[in-house]
């Protein structure tokens, strides 16, 4: 019998993959392991996209940045090239209909590596020495992109764009996690904050078994940060596919 499908992405984003992981004769769990929401005050981010076309580059640095970015734009203006560091921001961009044929979209060239790294690598560094870039990001974030940036030359501002937290480990939640662990299943995760976030949940369940039980479940993770960070917590059963759902999903039927 195949296992079922735990997908952990924040509930908007999980639901187009919970109908193609059915499509396939799986069957989905949505466990959200983010909440993703607006920030309070957005008024540094909508000035920031009132003047968008001063900036050489915007930077995303995830599908949640996008979405809400484009929650205040009508177009993308001309001539302002886009920077997205995987398949899922690429794919939101163009739920938008901002596709290559609109804009200039750089990304990792390797979709195994989809991280500020590797798009960092994929950049002319050279040609945006004394420019303006943006980079739009949750509240919290990593500073590697806007630093290496900025060591390039570049006149980097970043803006917050949502806001994102795991959630609080509820009776309903703590029965769910005790199901979900009781038996095998693949979980699609596609954050490491959020698989550090899941660690945390059970390690509240106060079952001394169940991170044991949790690290024998299989992970299906698209970044290769994600799989550093499960080993590093303990996980051996992993499968790295790359960027993009589809490869996630290809994951899934091997």
């Amino acid at each position: 019998m195949l296992k079922p499908v735990v997908i952990t992405r924040p509930r908007q984003q999980a639901e187009p993959l919970a109908r193609a992981v059915a499509a396939l004769g799986r069957t989905p769990v949505l466990l959200p392991l983010l909440d993703i929401s607006p920030i309070d005050d957005q008024a540094a981010l909508k000035a920031v996209l009132d003047g968008l076309a001063r900036y050489a580059l915007v930077a995303f640095v995830s599908p949640n940045a996008v979405d809400a970015a484009f929650a205040h734009l009508a177009r993308w203006p001309d001539d302002v090239a886009i920077a997205v560091v995987g398949e899922g921001s690429r794919a939101a961009l163009a739920r938008h209909g901002v596709t290559d044929d609109r804009a200039t979209i750089h990304c990792p060239k390797d979709p195994a590596f989809s991280d500020s790294e590797h798009l960092l690598q994929a950049l002319d560094l050279d040609a945006l020495r004394d420019r303006h870039v943006l980079v739009v990001r949750g509240e919290s974030g990593r500073e590697l992109l806007p630093d290496a940036l900025r060591a390039a030359g570049a006149r980097v501002e970043t803006v917050a764009a949502y806001r994102r937290a795991v959630p609080t480990l509820t009776p309903e939640l703590a029965a769910t996690l005790r199901t979900l662990l009781a038996q095998p299943h693949d979980w699609i995760v596609t954050s490491s904050e959020a698989l550090r976030g899941l660690v945390g949940l059970v390690e509240g369940l106060g079952d001394g078994a169940g991170v044991a039980r949790l690290q024998q479940q299989r992970l299906i993770v698209p970044h290769a940060r994600i799989a550093e960070t499960a080993r590093g917590l303990g996980f051996g059963h992993l499968t790295l596919t790359g960027s993009g759902d589809e490869r996630l999903l290809a994951a899934l039927q091997s």
